[in-house]
């Protein structure tokens, strides 16, 4: 459970490019994307003891963030995009989103947690990236 967090940014890029590959109607892929949401707030929900207030607006930015992603990960597809650096920077554009908006929602100890599970090494990873 410590490593949840950082589960869910690492794959944010992971799930994002599966689903722009793979050959899915787009029925399938809304319903795999709206599965893996669901399963991320509930983790987040458990892990940090999330209010229902908390709740809600954490699954209202997972929805609206990783659903951005998939858009703009969709259109570097159909432009046939093959600089993976242009992927991976939308990915950290979004996670970056994704951070900044949980930071907004949780308590001192919620953030600490949140930190310790994985996002401050991403959050590290990003900015190194970044700088490159």
């Amino acid at each position: 459970m410590k490593k949840i967090l950082f589960a869910a940014i690492a794959l944010l890029f992971s799930i994002g490019t599966a689903l722009a590959q793979e050959q899915m109607s787009p029925e399938e892929k809304e319903k795999k994307l709206d599965e893996y949401i669901q399963k991320q707030v509930e983790r987040l929900e458990s892990s940090l003891k999330l209010e229902d207030w908390q709740t809600f607006y954490a699954d209202s930015i997972l929805n609206h963030d990783y659903r951005a992603l998939q858009e703009e990960l969709n259109s570097l597809q159909e432009a046939k995009v093959s600089n993976a650096d242009l992927y991976t920077q939308a990915s950290d554009k979004w996670a970056e989103k994704i951070y900044e908006a949980m930071h907004g929602i949780l308590n001192e100890e919620q953030w600490a947690k949140y930190l310790k599970q994985g996002a401050a090494r991403e959050k590290k990873a990003r900015d190194k990236r970044k700088t490159k």
